[in-house]
């Protein structure tokens, strides 16, 4: 064992003991927060708009500040970009984080001095608590690789511009510069196809022993440097490799693939970082869910997922929020974003401590009959299916088909394996019949003879790369909608479908 590795055990157990000290007491913590971002917002411009001043309590909060999406805020942040102070938070932020909207284009998201430490030490808090909970530290004297955005920032403005992975990235603690990879120059490249086919070069023969990113590009990743290598599994190429940490969609509809991509069982960390706020990570190998950073500049808000946007909707705190229950989640943050929807929708599996599993976005889902089929149920029954029939999925997409050539309107998936099932007929129909028992609309449309029963549409290999790349969204933070209320992807993605 390195020095390095036996000087992280006692420091993560006192990491973990600082963790659990705000888990188990999750309300006074986010009463703590609250009231400092009361003191941090009242000179502002957003503070005195809202009165602010007078503001005592939750309750006062709720009247004084409505729920808003970017739309909303984005007169505060115009302001920002123009170098007016105090807008939103105290001062100036340090960083714009540059995003793609649903439906305002570009969204530039502030990061301040306050919230950058929110970024950092949830990170560094999902490993720790990992170490201290397993005993693992073999993964600290290799090689760690961060498949991420270019660390480059624009600076011709008054505030640098960039990816929310590639700011992190200039971030990385001194300890773990020697570790990382790939090389900075490597990391700044922006075609995403030559930037992994320069960290294939780099990589390959190195002793990697973490790997982080999201699911989908590190795929693209190994299977690259399979070709170059020759190798039947990543084990082959890495026999130390035995920690992956990834976010940003659901891993499961992955994971069976991605093992047997690998070669072996290894340990994962589920973390939920997002440009306005690292909101949870997974703290234990061995309970269900990501625990909530309830500690780190960030109070939350939830609205039941089925309410949010109408007229009268339940606007609640963390202490009222029930096991089980879709919400939209909402932030209020010391970067300066207040009553903020982030379009996510989470369900808490725990109360004691929080504990929550992202279950999809607001818009995305399926309602065109009144089945308002979310992510959590089609990935829950794309993984038992494909578990069941021993296939494997590189990715999905879902969308309805309202105007059928034949018959009855359907669900479409279209769906690109990388193992296709020994009988689709057979794939097709289990899958159907999961999804009637995890949404009982669903069930009740297909035996009321509204819909009929649903379709697969094969896309080619690499079809789901094709299109990212067609819409210039290929690597980085970015993926693919699993699941629409309308047709714009599908369309677009019937173009990849397989000729088989």
């Amino acid at each position: 064992m390195g020095l390095k590795a036996a000087l992280s055990k006692p420091f993560a157990r006192l990491a973990y003991r600082k963790v659990q000290r705000w888990a188990n007491t999750p309300l006074r913590a986010q009463e703590r927060v609250f009231q400092k971002l009361l003191t941090g917002g009242v000179n502002t411009i957003f503070g005195r708009d809202h009165d602010f001043a007078n503001i005592s309590n939750y309750e006062d909060f709720k009247k004084a500040v409505p729920i808003r999406d970017y739309e909303g805020l984005s007169a505060y942040i115009d302001k920002i970009i123009e170098g007016e102070k105090d807008v939103l938070w105290r001062g100036r932020p340090i960083y714009l984080c540059k995003t793609s909207g649903t439906t305002s284009g570009v969204k530039y998201i502030p990061i301040t001095k306050e919230s950058m430490s929110n970024h950092i030490d949830s990170a560094r808090n999902a490993l720790l608590c990992y170490i201290a909970e397993s005993g693992n530290t073999d993964f600290i004297n290799g090689k760690m690789i961060f498949l991420q955005g270019s660390p480059i920032l624009d600076k011709s403005g008054a505030i640098p511009i960039g990816r929310l992975s590639g700011i992190v990235a200039n971030h990385v603690p001194r300890y773990l510069l020697k570790n990382r990879m790939p090389t900075y120059s490597t990391n700044t490249i922006d075609d995403w196809e030559t930037k992994v086919d320069a960290i294939v070069e780099e990589t390959a023969n190195e002793n990697m022993t973490l790997i982080s990113g999201i699911p989908s590009w590190v795929q693209m990743y190994f299977e690259k440097l399979l070709e170059k290598t020759g190798k039947n599994t990543v084990e082959q190429i890495f026999p130390k490799f035995s920690l992956f940490v990834h976010g940003g969609v659901n891993f499961e509809p992955y994971r069976s693939n991605f093992l047997k991509t690998i070669g072996k069982k290894i340990d994962t960390i589920e973390t939920y970082p997002a440009s306005e706020g690292f909101i949870a990570f997974q703290d234990s190998q061995k309970e269900e869910g990501l625990l909530l950073v309830v500690n780190s500049g960030i109070f939350y808000e939830f609205i039941p997922a089925q309410q949010f946007g109408e007229d009268k909707q339940d606007r609640i705190s963390l202490a009222d929020v029930e096991i089980g229950v879709n919400y939209a989640i909402i932030l209020n943050t010391n970067a300066g974003l207040w009553g903020y929807a982030i379009g996510d929708t989470i369900r808490f599996v725990s109360t004691s401590p929080y504990r929550i599993l992202v279950t999809g976005r607001i818009k995305h889902y399926i309602s065109a009959f009144g089945e308002h089929v979310i992510a959590e149920e089609v990935e829950g029954a794309l993984e038992m299916a494909a578990r069941n029939h021993e296939a494997k999925v590189i990715e999905f997409h879902v969308a309805p088909q309202v105007q059928a050539e034949e018959g009855l309107p359907y669900h479409e998936w279209f769906i690109e394996f990388a193992t296709e099932p020994d009988s689709m007929d057979d794939f097709s129909s289990e899958l159907d019949e999961l999804m009637q028992n995890k949404n009982i609309y669903y069930q009740d449309l297909i035996k009321g003879r509204v819909l009929q029963t649903l379709k697969i549409t094969q896309i080619r290999k690499d079809g789901f790369i094709g299109y990212m790349k067609s819409k210039g969204k290929l690597g980085g933070q970015n993926k693919v909608a699993r699941l629409s209320d309308d047709r714009i992807l599908a369309d677009e993605l019937a173009v990849f479908r397989s000729n088989s």
